[in-house]
Parts: structure tokens; sequence; C-alpha cells
């Protein structure tokens, strides 16, 4: 039951505690800043949508539809009924007017995603809708809910098609590389989407504890008894500030291939976010509104996602991040930093910075 006192179809697996709904939300108040600004950026180029999606008339939409329809279960009133109160809640926490169609599809990995070019399709597989729980899988569902309403199906689309394309491509050299070009930036921008998702999940669940719980059991599975949020938090604190700059270059080339963040990395950003002041205000009722859209200023998202960026890197406790603050604050002695992080690259014994240099024959 959601703050009206609303049924959802009588059905049991729905809770009846209440929950606040935000009509006229729009996605800036969930967004990622650096998600927001490049969704502002292509949101302003006149015609970019309908140019696009021209562009895109090779993408099998069409195919995609059928291969749902006719190889997955449509979530509906007759089926999964407990996940179509949970779809149709969602939609009216977040108002969106148009509730997507869902479809669950028979496949052990848990995954969900949110596609479509002209209207978006939501899927989520059996491995998903038997791992979580209702209040996990309602996290999950309004994550691709806010999908939806930032508008994030089409390129997630683009970048399924493009990623297929890239290795159909393969032995074209040129063609490969120009082509994984775009989808390395796609990927990067996707991943900031799912920060964003997941703050739209929280809005819609409420229940920062589940969406917790979900996050862990994607990266350990259906075994809570042997978990625990707090230490799954403090993985996430060891993994940024841990090591060296080998570490710090490695965390790039593992995550450069991925759609998604790192689960620990994604559980702490959520928590940070649902202690912060944004959070308390959109859920004290003050957040911008979608009527407001049109005045969004591109220059002042930038502003915001640099200022978030370099708030991010003043801040962080990554070695490399570390090191980049060090450089733009002229700190001294970063020759033999550089050198001594980078141990192990290379079988050249480390040297005192203050030793000179040994005498050669």
């Amino acid at each position: 039951m959601s703050d009206d006192g609303r049924q959802n179809n009588g059905s049991e697996n729905v809770p009846s505690r209440q929950r606040k709904r935000f009509p006229g939300i729009s996605s800036r108040a969930y967004e990622h800043p650096a998600d927001r600004s490049a969704l502002v950026a292509l949101r302003k180029l006149s015609g970019f949508d309908t140019v696009f999606k021209a562009l895109s008339g090779l993408l099998p939409e069409r195919s995609l539809r059928l291969l749902f329809l006719s190889d997955s279960v449509r979530v509906s009133d007759q089926q999964f009924t407990h996940l179509n109160d949970m779809l149709r809640d969602a939609c009216y926490i977040l108002d969106l007017e148009k509730v997507p169609p869902m479809y669950v599809n028979q496949d052990p990995q848990p995954n969900a995603m949110c596609i479509g070019l002209d209207e978006p399709i939501i899927v989520v597989t059996t491995g998903l809708v038997e791992l979580l729980d209702e209040e996990e899988m309602r996290a999950v569902i309004g994550h691709e809910v806010g999908h939806a309403l930032s508008g994030h199906a089409l390129y997630r689309t683009i970048l399924l098609f493009l990623t297929n394309l890239a290795v159909r491509v393969a032995w074209i050299p040129l063609g490969s590389i120009a082509i994984m070009a775009i989808v390395t930036a796609l990927r990067e921008w996707f991943r900031k989407s799912e920060l964003s998702a997941d703050r739209a999940g929280l809005l819609v669940g409420q229940d920062l504890k589940a969406s917790m719980r979900g996050l862990m059991k994607l990266a350990g599975g259906n075994h809570l008894h042997e978990m625990n949020v707090d230490a799954f938090l403090k993985q996430a604190e060891e993994y940024e500030e841990g090591g060296d700059l080998r570490d710090s270059v490695l965390k790039i080339l593992n995550v450069l291939p991925r759609t998604h963040p790192f689960a620990t990395v994604r559980a702490a950003e959520l928590k940070k976010w649902a202690e912060s002041r944004d959070h308390q205000r959109i859920m004290d009722g003050h957040y911008p509104r979608r009527d407001e859209d049109k005045d969004t200023s591109v220059s002042d998202s930038f502003r915001e996602s640099a200022s978030h960026y370099a708030t991010n890197i003043k801040t962080s406790k990554d070695p490399l991040m570390k090191l980049v603050t060090d450089i733009a604050g002229g700190a001294g002695g970063l020759g033999g930093r550089v050198r001594r992080g980078f141990d192990g690259f290379t079988s050249t014994p480390e040297r005192n910075e203050d030793e000179p240099p040994a005498a050669s024959n």
C-alpha cells in the first residue's frame, strides 16, 4: 500500500506498509552527476533522439519484442502477479504514467535489463527472481523503472547491439577498433547510469537494508546467514584505498569490459547517497519536477558534474587519485613515489631518492 492507501490488486505479497510517492519527479532528482550531465546534453541537441533512432533502424527491436513474447513469460494479473503488483507500484511511486511490459526469462544467471527504442521493456531472469526476496526484488524493479524514466533503454539497446556487432566484425581490424571505441564510451556512461538506477530503486523500495541485501546476494549468492552488510561495505573501503599504483591501474583494466560497477562499490555509493542531504530532500518532497526539465542548463549540469569529480578525487583514498591530487598540489618527491608505486612491474630494484646512482665500471 502506497501513501494514499491504494491496494495492489489485493496481493498478499505486497507489504501493507506505507511508502512515499513522488508526483511529477524528474529523473534529475536521482541521477548520478556524470550520468545526468551526459543525458541533459543529449536532450538539448535538437532532434538528436529522432536522428539517433533513424540511424538505429538496423536495430532488431521488433525481433527482441517477438523473442520475449514467444519465449518468455509476460508479467500480468495472471502470471507472476506479485511482480506485476510491484511493477505497477514502482511506476505509481515514480509517477511513470505508462507501465512498461515486463517479462521473466528462463536463465539461471541473475540479471535484469530495461531495453527498447520507442518503448522500454523490462526483462528479469528466473535466476534473479529465485535469488531475491520480495523487498529486494522491489528495489530491482524500481531500479529498472528508474532506467525507463531516465530514458536509458534506448542507449542500453544500442550498447547491446554494438557489443554483438563488435564480435561479428572482429576480423576487420579498423571496423572492430572503431566500434569498440564507441562501446567503451557507452559502457562508461552505462556504469554511471547503474548508480542512478540504484538510487531510483531505493526511492521505490524505501528500504536501504533490502537494497544492500540484494547487492550482497548478487555478489555472494543466497547465503545471507553467511554475510554481513558492514563487512561487505568494509570490502568497498579496502578496494578503494588498498594496494599501490599497480592496483589502481588493474582496477581500471578490470572495470573496462563491464557494463555494471562492482557490487561492493554500488553498495557503498548507494549508502553514501542514502545518508546525504539530497536524498533526504527528495523524501521530504523537495525535488526537481519533469515540467522543469526544459529549463535545465547544460552548463550548470556540466559544472555540477565537474565539481562532483573534483571532490571525489580530493577525498579518494585510491593511490592513483591521491597521486593526482598531490601533482595538482605540487607535492615534492613524486618521482620516487611513482617508482615505488609501480615496483614489481619491472625488475629494476628501487633506489632511495637521496641515494646517488651506482658508479659504472
